[in-house]
């Protein structure tokens, strides 16, 4: 049954200062398979997502679409060129922090609300093989099968991520915990006021790099606030 602890992770300006979602856009940019207006439409979301009016539906739709007329083993190798890429903005602090849990046997996962196609690769960079993200829909639910363009089952997106998180321990082997509330100690560290419900649900909350509002709940409540260092948006 592990060690009885839990350790989750937000993504995108947690344990790693800038948004995967615009570090996959400028890399479709700079290869010519997206246009260059693309950066700005995807920013456009990320100021919908801070204000709290961000459809996530919408948003997935939006970016997956250019993308289905490629096969998955194109989409693969762009995967593979996109970690290579991303090997090196990976913050030293982050990585030790995440080596620091696995060396303690404590369960590791991202929790993140990038797709599974942006959050994979970097996730495999961490060294984190359970990852918990938006699952982008195939055509009749195959696993390798072609994208719809839709999400699987719920976003992995505020509220839906304690679900998300629930459903995933769940399906873990027989001997094994299998709900938040049945670790000893769990910890999730997170960067936004909309990771609020699953910071609430872990007995160690630790709010990294956090925005305003986060930042004011988490020295209210007398939560561990990490700032490791400046946040780039590049």
């Amino acid at each position: 049954m592990g060690s009885g602890k839990l350790a989750l992770f937000d993504l995108d300006l947690t344990l790693i200062p800038f948004d995967s979602g615009m570090a996959w856009t400028q890399f479709l940019i700079g290869r010519g398979i997206l246009p260059g207006e693309a950066e700005g439409r995807y920013l456009a979301y990320c100021h919908e997502y801070i204000a709290g009016t961000l459809d996530i539906h919408a948003m997935h739709r939006a970016n997956m679409q250019p993308l289905l007329q490629y096969s998955r083993a194109t989409l693969t190798q762009w995967q593979q060129d996109f970690k290579r890429e991303m090997a090196p903005r990976m913050p030293a602090w982050a990585l030790a922090l995440v080596k620091r849990h696995q060396d303690n046997g404590d369960l590791c996962a991202i929790v993140t609300a990038t797709t599974e196609l942006i959050s994979g690769p970097i996730a495999r960079l961490f060294g984190i093989d359970q990852l918990v993200a938006t699952r982008p829909a195939t055509v009749d639910g195959l696993a390798g099968g072609p994208f719809t363009g839709e999400i699987d089952g719920e976003p992995c997106y505020r509220h839906h991520k304690v679900t998300r998180v629930n459903e995933w321990l769940a399906s873990q082997p027989q001997g094994s915990r299998r709900s938040l509330a049945e670790f000893e100690q769990s910890w999730f560290y997170s960067d936004a006021i909309g990771d609020l419900p699953l910071l609430s649900a872990v007995s160690h909350p630790v709010a990294v790099s956090p925005d305003e509002r986060l930042r004011a709940h988490a020295s209210q409540s007398g939560w561990q606030i990490l700032d490791p260092g400046p946040v780039s948006q590049a």
